[in-house]
């Protein structure tokens, strides 16, 4: 009995450093990086309730996500490179409808 616990307090002491070494090692990653932090959902504490306050990016984010029809990219870089497609595709979409109009236009004529 006296084995078990002592190897339940190695595996216990064992997962708590394994713990504070995934902790410092997130904390590293995160030093340098601001761009990750512009993104992330901030806390602020307001007249004695908590709640959650969104970036202005994030909330830009979300609402271009909704714009794009089709939107199965993954990331940023993936929404903008859609976001481009599909500015694209409109354009095209106008010139061709103006195109059509000059041509039934001039038929009437």
């Amino acid at each position: 009995n006296e084995e078990t616990s002592h190897s339940n307090g190695s595996l216990w002491s064992k997962l708590l450093e394994a713990k504070a070494k995934r902790r410092l090692k997130a904390k590293k990653q995160r030093k340098g990086t601001r761009s990750r932090s512009i993104l992330m959902k901030r806390r602020a504490v307001g007249e004695g309730s908590r709640r959650l306050v969104v970036s202005p990016i994030v909330k830009k984010v979300k609402t271009l996500k909704k714009m794009i029809p089709n939107n199965g990219s993954m990331g940023l870089d993936g929404l903008f490179r859609d976001t481009a497609e599909y500015i694209l595709s409109l354009q095209m979409r106008i010139k061709v409808m103006q195109i059509m109009v000059n041509v039934l236009t001039d038929s009437d004529e």
